[in-house]
């Protein structure tokens, strides 16, 4: 380390963000996460004991993943290189790899590769580090806000064991904040500062088990203070905080999970679960026309004919959202969110595409039977085209008697409706056709 780096190090380590000065030193300062990181965990004997492999961090923001890493090079005694995936490319890791691959030649030092983000380094980024992975040149930590089965390459993770960590509790904020207030080396114990103990309470429930969330509104709540008034209030916490820490993001694996959730709250007719999904997904930023379409998605595949005006009202609630835009356009989806989780359910109408879907993948797909077809020349009407077609209209019964599917999926039968909603009425209709139709065909012979 140079002689400037030794001094921005010392310098930051006392001035500053509070986050960054509260890092543990030690495992025993790492608070939550004792499910991985317990006195008896496999990681944490690994750690121990430097018999560490490869790993991948996965977690919400502000749980410890970078301190985590840091920790682990420290007690491991390897050298620690820390590498983001976004600003870094191929050649700053194959730079990083000949140096531990150096090191390892000439002190027998093991290099711990860190790299934040990892989600975000592209396939070609993350096969140049495969092999250095596998020879054991570095052990690869990188830490990742995403599924690490969709964004980590195959063969990169199945050399890597992913290690699941969770928000923390609101008891870990708890005692994260109280150790800074405290902390007269590193926090601001050195201030003399206290909490209410509301403001404490709006503290923990805003960070949403996020640390460095936690910490930074902390700092800033501070300034609010003077010599006089030591104490920081909950006004204080909420003037620093302005909102709540985001747990979501629209393009991750956050937003699958909850338009997840959603769709099966509705589906389970659960009014009130359903109206708090839609209003994380539309508070956060969402998109709101992504969330009417996959409504009108509900809307056919979960109630169906069930209730036909499930599909109607989520056309004119898109139309609505289109119009009216946001703020406003919410009260629309929320208006139809009630209705569908309200709706009778029905999948009726899912199963019976599907079952037609298949027989047109994995049957042969026969010609149009002739009658069904229209003659609209003489060549057409002298093969056969439209011979022997009954025209319902014509029949007393309004019904024929003759086929309509291809002859070798004759008698196939699809769309089978439930007794829920109105499509207990189809289900009536329906019966009633099957029998008038025997009887024809019965008459016919």
């Amino acid at each position: 380390m140079s002689l400037f780096d030794a001094n921005r190090q010392a310098h930051l380590s006392r001035k500053g963000p509070l986050a960054a000065r509260m890092r543990p030193q030690t495992l025993d300062e790492y608070v939550g996460q004792q499910e991985v990181l317990g006195e008896n965990s496999v990681l944490r004997r690994a750690i121990e004991r430097d018999r560490l492999s490869s790993i991948i961090l996965w977690g919400p923001p502000g749980v410890g993943k970078t301190t985590l890493a840091r920790l682990i090079a420290t007690q491991t005694r390897a050298h620690f290189i820390s590498v983001s995936a976004v600003s870094s490319g191929v050649a700053d890791l194959r730079a990083a790899v000949k140096e531990a691959s150096d090191r390892l030649g000439m002190n027998g030092q093991r290099t711990l590769l860190f790299i934040d983000e990892i989600h975000r380094f592209n396939k070609a980024q993350q096969d140049a580090i495969l092999p250095y992975v596998e020879d054991g040149t570095v052990i690869l930590v990188g830490a990742t806000t995403e599924n690490p089965s969709f964004e980590v390459n195959a063969p990169l993770l199945s050399r890597s064991r992913v290690v699941v960590l969770k928000a923390l509790t609101d008891d870990d904020i708890r005692k994260i904040v109280q150790r800074a207030l405290v902390d007269t080396e590193r926090g601001l114990g050195a201030e003399g500062l206290a909490i209410d103990d509301d403001a404490l309470d709006a503290l923990v429930n805003l960070a949403n088990g996020d640390a460095r969330f936690a910490l930074n509104t902390l700092e800033m709540a501070s300034v609010g203070t003077d010599d006089d008034v030591k104490t920081i209030s909950r006004q204080m916490v909420m003037d620093a905080a302005q909102r709540r820490a985001a747990t979501y993001d629209r393009d991750g694996e956050g937003h699958f999970d909850t338009i997840s959730a959603l769709h099966k709250s509705i589906r389970d007719s659960d009014a009130d679960a359903s109206l708090y999904w839609l209003a994380r997904m539309l508070e956060s930023g969402d998109d709101p026309l992504y969330l009417a379409r996959r409504l009108m998605r509900v809307a056919s595949e979960d109630i169906g004919l069930a209730d036909p005006q499930a599909l109607t009202l989520a056309v004119a609630a898109q139309q609505a959202v289109h119009f009216l835009g946001m703020p406003e356009g919410s009260l629309a989806l929320a208006e139809l969110t009630v209705f569908l989780a309200l709706a009778p359910k029905s999948n009726a109408v899912y199963r019976a595409y599907g079952a037609a879907r298949s027989d047109v993948e994995n049957t042969r797909n026969d010609p149009v039977p002739l009658h069904l077809r229209n003659a609209v020349t003489g060549l057409m009407r002298g093969i056969g085209y439209g011979k022997d077609y009954e025209y319902a209209h014509d029949l007393s019964a309004g019904i024929s008697a003759q086929m309509h599917l291809p002859e070798n999926l004759a008698g196939r039968e699809y769309y089978e409706p439930t007794q829920r909603g109105y499509e207990a009425r189809l289900a009536e209709r329906r019966a009633k056709i099957r029998e008038l139709v025997e009887e024809l065909r019965k008459e016919q012979q």
